[in-house]
């Protein structure tokens, strides 16, 4: 041992300094934390405390909402039956006993099906007037409408937004386990330090670093308790730095990690633990210390300021956002991840048509895409109760009052919600609705992907329209033709050109869906003709719709003799659930749907659901794991658990065009 040195400082001076570059630093001290069993920790908490919080795994609605058929409007409830006749020419007169009056929210009365608008009734001394007859289901919320039992409200490490949290309550969720904020033991160490109480002596320098870092990490998401100031005793650190790794997820020590005199954070981390590197190729912020207490990290941060937050910015940012398992963020200059309505406006071609009153400056909520290399925005639904459609939005497009709306196709202003970078980088799926979608999109996201999947239910036609258009990278359809073929003719027919790809996806069972035990007594599919049985369809353009047309076809069934047959929804949870509050006595769907809502099903078809994916986007990498998902095991295992589905080489190639 050379002479004058203590056994303290020939530690240190023996791993001194490796100058790694920072992005080699990073990975692989992350592999080591991972290697050493690096992991999450969850916690329940009241949903009404839950936002921006994390989800510790996907989270699902428990009932329904609305669950009552509720008035949209101030004025009448009515059965729709008895206004056929009224005109505008010829009015008709409603006697008490044939209305009711609602507010709006209020439940719909029973044996009425839509409500007359206060300002389209006129008081008469017998009762009011009303110049057009009402159609059912006019102004009124359905069940479900925003909601439905089973539909997954988010994905695995989402973080909950204020609409979020209050959806959670909504859906019968008062709870939601959610990862644990992590809680990092900063430690400050050095005899010259001393507590920031303002009258410093010679020699001595507050500490204020402490308060830095706590207000980072609560940035970050996380939470911090500071122990109180360490000498540069090596013996001393090592156990503040044991006690902190017993009560803490990660662990700081603030300065000792150069290699001057009495710099012993390096030797004191590879005492009690496992050093992995000591130096980075930056400057400022080199002589910083990276290693783990068992699986706690713990990092040697330098001791002047400036290099103490490139530390913390480069490296325990990156530590804690995988204790959230949050996506680190890639630029420094990144907008906040949900920007208010104050963010800079951008430009997007708009997916559909939007129809606005002169009346009203209208803000209109939108999902965002970025497949096909343009900005599109698709309009969500713009019902004011409907809380899905901001939780779901990445942007609102502002229509001016003096404009009647917009043309599809035509360039608008967006205001981003959201990270616009997030968008650009999304995988965006559309087209016809099943549930199997949101679970590829939690596999994906627990897969640890950087990127996120959008997806919308607009039919399967809507899919061909929106591959077509270069709105969406994949999209599923269930396109039944009239020699019993599924989905490739309608390719054929509407890629004539080709540059398409059929993607196997699943066998599904479809349906009718059915009260539990079958009050009605619903045997087959011609059944929904049978007179006093109500019903409830999917919309025109959908898979479900076009094998329901079909069926009605083939049964020698007349569509307007069947009550409810023009009754829309957009899933197929949405019709079970208005099944199960027995507003409907039938409706097609998917045996899932069933399952999940505790309802009877009636087997009526097999049926081929697939993706079809434009050429040029079959080798996206984005594309590769949706479809590396459907051909894994667990996919197959969550699918087994949902029920009614059938697998036979998920993913592969059906066709190309």
């Amino acid at each position: 041992m050379p002479v004058g040195c203590s056994p303290e400082v020939v530690a240190v001076k023996h791993n001194y300094l490796n100058n790694v570059p920072l992005d080699e630093a990073v990975k692989e001290y992350m592999s080591a934390l991972e290697a050493a069993g690096l992991a999450n920790k969850t916690q329940v908490i009241p949903s009404a405390e839950a936002a921006g919080r994390i989800t510790a795994r996907a989270v699902y609605a428990k009932i329904n909402s609305p669950h009552y058929n509720a008035s949209a409007m101030d004025g009448i409830a009515v059965s729709a039956a008895v206004t056929s006749a009224a005109t505008e020419l010829n009015p008709l007169v409603l006697n008490r006993e044939q209305f009711t009056p609602v507010d709006t929210g209020d439940p719909l009365p029973a044996g009425t099906d839509c409500v007359i608008m206060t300002e389209e009734v006129a008081e008469v001394p017998d009762g009011v007037l009303i110049s057009a007859a009402a159609v059912p289901w006019q102004h009124v919320r359905q069940i479900g409408e925003d909601m439905c039992v089973g539909d997954m409200l988010m994905t695995s490490f989402t973080e909950i937004t204020p609409a979020l949290a209050g959806a959670l309550l909504a859906s019968g969720n008062p709870e939601v386990e959610v990862l644990r904020r992590p809680l990092a033991g900063i430690i400050p160490t050095g005899d010259e330090i001393v507590p920031a109480d303002g009258k410093p002596a010679e020699g001595e320098i507050m500490e204020f670093n402490s308060v830095i870092f706590t207000g980072m990490l609560n940035e970050w998401g996380a939470e911090s308790k500071t122990y109180p100031v360490v000498p540069d005793k090596l013996p001393l650190i090592e156990r503040a730095i044991k006690t902190a790794a017993e009560e803490c997820d990660m662990v700081l020590v603030i300065a000792g990690s150069s290699a001057g005199r009495e710099d012993y954070t390096a030797a004191a981390v590879e005492n009690t633990g496992t050093l992995v590197i000591h130096g980075l190729a930056i400057k400022p912020g080199k002589p910083a210390v990276l290693g783990h207490i068992g699986a706690v990290p713990c990092v040697g941060v330098p001791g002047y300021s400036v290099s103490a937050i490139i530390v913390m910015e480069k490296v325990v940012r990156v530590v804690a956002d995988r204790l959230l398992c949050r996506q680190s963020k890639k630029n420094d200059n990144a907008p906040a991840r949900h920007c208010g309505f104050d963010s800079e406006p951008l430009e997007a071609v708009l997916a559909n048509k939007i129809t606005s009153s002169l009346k009203h400056r209208e803000f209109v909520r939108a999902r965002l895409s970025f497949a096909g290399g343009r900005l599109t925005a698709v309009p969500l639904s713009r019902g004011a109760g409907v809380i899905t459609s901001f939780t779901n939005a990445h942007a609102v497009i502002d229509v001016p009052q003096n404009r009647e709306g917009y043309e599809s196709g035509e360039k608008v202003p967006v205001t981003p919600l959201v990270d616009i970078k997030e968008v650009m980088e999304m995988l965006v799926v559309t087209g016809s609705h099943d549930p199997l979608i949101d679970e590829v999109a939690d596999m994906l996201k627990r897969s640890g992907v950087s990127f996120g999947l959008s997806s919308s239910h607009v039919g399967s036609m809507g899919a061909i329209t929106a591959l077509k258009a270069g709105q969406a990278h994949l999209g599923g359809i269930h396109l039944l033709d009239e020699a019993g073929e599924y989905n490739l003719s309608y390719l054929k027919k509407h890629f004539p050109d080709g540059g398409i790809i059929l993607i196997e996806g699943v066998g599904r069972a479809q349906g009718l869906m059915v009260a539990k035990g079958n009050p009605k007594g619903i045997k087959s599919f011609a059944d929904i003709a049978k007179p006093g049985l109500s019903y409830v369809n999917r919309q025109r353009g959908s898979g479900t719709r076009i094998l329901c047309d079909h069926l009605a076809k083939t049964a020698g069934i007349n569509p307007h003799e069947v009550y409810g047959y023009y009754r829309e929804e957009f899933t197929h949870t949405a019709v079970a659930a208005l099944v199960k509050a027995g507003s409907a006595d039938a409706g097609l769907g998917i045996y899932s749907a069933a399952k999940i809502n505790g309802l009877d099903f009636i087997p009526i078809a097999d049926e081929a659901y697939d993706f079809i994916c434009r050429a040029e986007d079959i080798d996206d990498p984005r594309v590769r794991a949706f479809i590396k998902i459907l051909q894994s095991e667990a996919f197959f295992e969550r699918l087994s658990e949902m029920g009614g589905y059938s697998l036979k080489a998920p993913g592969s190639v059906k066709a190309r065009l």
